[in-house]
């Protein structure tokens, strides 16, 4: 297989279904070679005895790509230091790193546990902060012993993360933490030759299927708008030698259509030069607010 990936070591996680399958068979046939993480659990994250990242890998070998699976969890400190090292011995290198793994544990707020807030953010954030963190270390080393890389990271953000979305408090609030985490590593790693981008994207997987299930149902004939498919194309161009230059950024990515998105950013001032009376206070902030964009609506709302 030959193509803008060609000769590139690419990890995904969350890479047995939907998205982060999409993003391997895609990466593939682009010529690179795999590593597909997935610990093979239920929608909600509890232990499933399937083993999807095995089937993943098998297919892209059959097709005449290369892949191993990886089955540990990247949300604990060894799972994501052993994603990057099984990169290292079966392949000698790492070139791109794409974080997707995730689950949903929707409640409304006031029927959120604590639990299940705490197991949405270890999974989403910490589970793109450590194999961020020791992939970045291994590109560190490399820079310092002269191999300069053309590292690059795709991160999976998601709309509820800009806009934020009723009854998943929990997901939305580890999306935005992710569109956060993006900006600090494309800053902070730069100099190490790494660009660091995250996209939000919209398409039909475990975890939208039902939630939106009239949104994401798949037609009857023409094109499937919200096939996860449709997605992978911008994440391998972000993820190759190809896109140079482009980091700290943000894409919506659905069906046939790619937005960059612009978060905040000052708007409308108004000083005084002193301090605000509370009154003071909030007429300047009402005629802050006539002069302001209105905001997105929160999906759901």
């Amino acid at each position: 297989m030959s193509g803008i990936s060609e000769g590139r070591v690419v990890v995904v996680t969350g890479a047995g279904r939907g998205l982060g399958r999409a993003h391997a068979l895609a990466f593939a046939a682009q010529g690179a070679r795999l590593v597909v993480n997935d610990l093979g659990v239920g929608l909600d994250g509890t232990p499933d005895a399937d083993g999807p990242a095995a089937r993943v890998a098998a297919e892209i070998r059959a097709a005449g790509g290369e892949a191993v699976a990886h089955g540990g969890d990247i949300a604990t400190p060894d799972g994501a230091a052993s994603l990057v090292t099984t990169a290292l011995e079966t392949y000698g290198r790492l070139d791109t790193l794409v974080n997707n793994a995730g689950f949903l544990r929707d409640r409304m707020l006031v029927n959120l546990d604590e639990d299940d807030f705490d197991a949405v953010l270890r999974v989403h954030l910490k589970g793109h902060f450590l194999p961020l963190k020791h992939a970045a270390a291994h590109w560190r080393a490399e820079t310092k012993a002269g191999r300069a890389p053309a590292a690059r990271v795709v991160n999976t953000s998601s709309g509820a993360g800009l806009l934020g979305s009723v009854g998943q408090g929990n997901y939305s609030a580890a999306k935005a933490g992710i569109v956060a985490l993006t900006l600090v590593a494309a800053a902070e790693l730069a100099r190490y030759g790494v660009q660091v981008n995250a996209i939000a994207p919209a398409a039909r997987t475990r975890m939208t299927e039902n939630t939106f299930a009239e949104t994401m149902a798949a037609p009857a004939a023409g094109f499937d708008r919200m096939a996860p498919e449709n997605v992978s194309p911008l994440v391998v161009w972000l993820g190759s030698a190809a896109g140079e230059g482009v980091t700290g950024r943000v894409f919506e990515a659905e069906a046939g259509r790619i937005t960059v998105m612009e978060g905040w950013r000052p708007g409308p001032t108004a000083d005084k030069g002193g301090r605000w009376t509370p009154s003071e206070a909030g007429e300047a902030v009402r005629k802050l607010l006539a002069e302001a964009e209105p905001p997105g609506a929160v999906y759901g709302a």
